[in-house]
């Protein structure tokens, strides 16, 4: 996205479908998940997984906190960089209860075989965020 992508907002909003404020090298990383790269930096220094809910803008965890029973245990394992509601394809501007109900599955139901499922899942996908 451009630097100065959200300045005419005053609050951060969801990418959309041939989102204004993506660049076109933006564009052709996020088509192929090359976006994702530099979270395995993230991954080596203990501050993310690879599996586990997806990390959430602080923005947004402030207004869903209050608002949605059970967020804030989503937040009991590591973020990851790919999960449950992911690979189920809960990307992008999706229902935040849905993505909930699958984090909540994921942590309530973790196992090896789950994640090895997800990274599966995760490398076979077709179907891209915008």
């Amino acid at each position: 996205m451009r630097a100065d992508a959200e300045k005419e907002n005053e609050t951060p909003g969801w990418t959309t479908p041939d989102d204004p404020r993506r660049t076109g090298p933006g564009a052709f990383l996020r088509k192929w998940n090359l976006d994702e790269l530099p979270q395995f930096w993230n991954v080596l220094v203990g501050d993310m997984s690879i599996v586990g809910p997806r990390p959430e803008r602080p923005y947004f965890v402030e207004q869903f906190k209050d608002d949605i029973e059970r967020y804030m245990k989503r937040h009991a394992f590591k973020p990851g960089i790919t999960g449950w509601a992911q690979v189920h394809g809960l990307r992008g501007d999706t229902s935040i209860q849905d993505r909930l109900r699958y984090d909540l599955f994921y942590l309530e139901n973790w196992s090896l075989a789950l994640d090895f499922k997800i990274i599966l899942k995760t490398l076979f996908s077709t179907e891209n965020a915008y």
